[in-house]
């Protein structure tokens, strides 16, 4: 029924290779490609060994329009510093010679180049054996800065610029070691009280819980109640008996944690706790500080997720001053960007919204006057990089040419005149000089592995430092596309499809439809290998048709792409997983008696939700830490994209799996880390049980010890589970 009402109503609208990319079996190398990617490499060494060539620590030298990286000559490690101007580039130290510097002030060898950090043109930093060192390049000497033993289970290290203190975490306190002292931030005996660490589940764009000051003497952190929120048990299976770590895991609907914001001045050891006031549940993100230290920028937003206000606060006193921006969205707001102030004018900062639908870039004052909104269209910023030395252009990187593309650009402030400097179809990542005059630019397509360039602003390439050799050019590969397709209300769906090795139009075979298409991520680029992971490749090579797609709901699309999805998870999503279902049985080349279903997180919530949904499309599914129940996950994330169990009852039970459970009739594994923090065990055993109860046979795998994702040498293992699974059943 469904799908003849999809066809009569004409939802599907194909442009089949309206910009299908290309196939990577390319028939001038094919009496090369002879090798089978084997399991270790698909899985283990994708990401290393079988990836495209990188350079290590490759960045520009603060202050300089020179860049460095570490390579290697000799089997050796070498410090390579280039030109951006030329193609000049000249072996600076290599790690032999550094060596016998270390060894002449009795310093153990390393094995590796150390990671650095550039204190001027000639001089770099680095930490070896708990001390601080710095060498420079002219007159080749070597000299020990400090001692920096801070202890041996220390986290969260937060080195300031231009004072090089270091702010850490013991356990749930904050330190600050200013090169001979170890100053006691926080002395918190009770372990609900968590300083200097992130906060609100890592959602607004939090990474970390210290913010350094401009002339790095004050250290904002954050301060984080945990109380009123109930332990939640991860069990530690390798001990006799099995031992309780309890978490702090807050649910949708319940309690949450309360957050204040401290600022410790470094100079007298004495901390100002800012008044961000009521009420205390409440989120504190994007933390900025004025270039003069007077002030903290403080984007607050409420509880239910529908209103930011921009605050500043006075760091002497702790007192707010005054709302700068307020924004409303009647669905949900979600700041993940702080203020960034432009170089020469302290009273100006760009602000990054989505307030127009697609996450733009705006001059604003301190006072809260908007100049202007400087970049707009129906395509989104993904990253701003920076400003020219005048503060006359911004540089970014946005998806104007596609959803599936990214390229490098600079808009005029004054005049709004937009210039893109990158070119090449593909994805770009650009990385700005100090002095805004050229950017480093890392290429990737589904042709190109990597190369990673100079150009200026003005878009012309003055050199390529990398060219990567393609790391599967002795390689049978499945062909590979790229395509879109239409959804029901016109939107453009991004598809990826692998073929089989040999592909024979004339024969059928099994399907594995891989997805996620939850909010946050995008899982179809313009990047090698059309951003897939290789074991879609060793899957090709093993006779399977491999498709993924980025339906509604899914990232960098849009917010109106992205809130279809709002209060009714899986239900929009699952109608354009089946229109692509739809689109791949009309191949006639595709088994529709042997399709399989595979999904992660959030795509194991789809994966369970469409095998019980959906129960007669997919013969197989695996569902890697599935969400089951959305009442049973963290608060920011499911109450932004739900509300809360209370005010959406309807939506909760629409969306929880355990309803349909009876509806079950292929063969379906979950499988599920032990000491999962993210999406609790709990969730797919709550499965297990309901399976039970309506006599359903379901297969299941935990992996004991690991967390949300099976990693390291397991990773394997769990790839081969998988693997056999669809070869046993389809």
């Amino acid at each position: 029924m469904w799908y003849m009402k999809l066809k009569k109503t004409n939802y599907l609208y194909v442009k089949k290779i309206a910009f299908t990319l290309f196939a990577i079996l390319i028939l001038e190398e094919s009496f090369s490609q002879t090798k089978l990617l084997t399991m270790e490499e698909a899985v283990v060494k994708q990401k290393t060994t079988m990836a495209p060539e990188k350079l290590r620590q490759l960045a520009w030298i603060k202050g300089t329009d020179k860049y460095f990286y570490v390579g290697k000559e000799n089997e050796t490690d070498v410090l390579i510093i280039g030109k951006a101007s030329a193609n000049i580039k000249e072996t600076a130290l290599t790690l032999k010679q550094l060596n016998t510097v270390l060894g002449s002030r009795t310093i153990n060898y390393l094995n590796a180049f150390p990671q650095i950090i550039w204190k001027n043109e000639n001089e770099f930093s680095f930490e070896t054996e708990k001390k601080v060192l710095s060498y420079n390049l002219k007159t080749k000497g070597l000299v020990i800065e400090s001692n920096r033993d801070l202890g041996n289970d220390i986290e969260n290290v937060d080195v300031a610029d231009k004072t090089n203190y270091v702010a850490f975490t013991e356990k749930n306190n904050l330190y600050v070691f200013d090169g001979i002292n170890k100053l006691i931030v926080t002395n918190d005996a009770d372990t609900n009280s968590v300083n200097g660490k992130v906060v609100h589940q890592q959602e607004f764009g939090i990474k970390k819980g210290t913010y350094w000051s401009p002339n790095g003497t004050q250290l904002a952190y954050y301060k984080m109640d945990q109380t009123m929120i109930a332990d939640y048990p991860i069990i530690d299976w390798t001990v006799r008996p099995a031992k309780v770590t309890s978490i702090k895991y807050p649910m949708a609907g319940d309690k949450s944690h309360e957050v204040i914001v401290g600022i410790y001045n470094v100079s007298n050891g004495k901390t100002v706790f800012i008044k961000t006031g009521e009420p205390k549940e409440q989120y504190l993100t994007n933390i900025a500080w004025s270039p003069d230290e007077q002030h903290l920028y403080i984007t607050v937003v409420n509880r239910e997720q529908n209103e930011l206000k921009l605050n500043s606060y006075n760091t002497a006193s702790g007192y707010f001053e005054k709302t700068i921006i307020e924004e409303r969205n009647e669905k949900y707001v979600h700041p993940t960007h702080p203020i960034v102030f432009l170089p020469n004018k302290p009273n100006q900062f760009i602000w990054q919204s989505e307030r127009d639908g697609f996450n733009q870039l705006y001059l604003y004052t301190t006072d809260g006057k908007l100049l202007k909104q400087i970049t707009k269209g129906n395509w989104l910023v993904t990253d701003f990089a920076g400003f020219d030395t005048k503060s006359k252009k911004v540089f970014y990187t946005s998806t104007t040419e596609s959803g599936i593309t990214r390229n490098f650009y600079s808009t005029e402030i004054k005049s709004g005149k937009t210039s893109r400097i990158t070119s090449g179809d593909g994805t770009h990542l650009g990385m700005l000089s100090s002095s805004g005059n050229y950017i480093i630019d890392n290429f990737q397509s589904t042709i190109v592995p990597r190369e990673i360039s100079i150009y200026n602003t003005i878009g012309k390439k003055i050199q390529i430092i990398k060219q990567a050799e393609n790391p599967l050019k002795d390689y049978q590969l499945g062909e590979m596309t790229l395509f879109k397709l239409k959804s029901e209300n016109n939107d453009d769906l991004f598809c990826r499809l692998y073929k089989p090795v040999n592909f024979d139009s004339t024969k059928k075979y099994p399907l594995i439809v891989y997805l996620y298409n939850g909010p946050g991520i995008q899982k179809v680029n313009n990047t090698w290998n059309g951003d897939g992971d290789y074991w879609f490749q060793y899957m090709a090579e093993r006779g399977y048709v491999v498709f993924t797609m980025d339906g509604r709901g899914s990232a960098n699309r849009g917010l109106a792409f992205e809130q279809t999805i709002f209060q009714h998870l899986g239900t929009v999503e699952m109608k354009d997983q089946m229109l692509g279902v739809h689109f791949l049985k009309s191949q006639k080349y595709i088994d529709s008696t042997r399709m399989g279903l595979f999904g992660w997180s959030f795509g194991g919530f789809m994966t369970t939700s469409i095998m019980c949904r959906y129960p007669n499309v997919f013969k197989v599914a695996v569902a890697g830490g599935p969400v089951i129940d959305w009442s049973y996950y963290e608060i920011m994330y499911t109450e932004r994209y739900m509300d809360t169990p209370q005010s959406n009852p309807e939506g909760y039970k629409e969306a929880n799996v355990l309803n349909y459970v009876d509806n079950l009739k292929g063969k379906l594994l979950l499988i599920h880390g032990t000491q999962d923090p993210v999406v609790v065990w709990q969730h797919s055993l709550m499965f297990l049980k309901k399976a039970v109860d309506k006599g359903k046979q379901v297969d299941y795998f935990v992996y004991p010890g690991h967390e949300h994702n099976v990693l390291g040498k397991d990773r394997e293992h769990l790839y081969q589970k998988v693997t056999d699974y669809f070869m046993q059943n389809l």
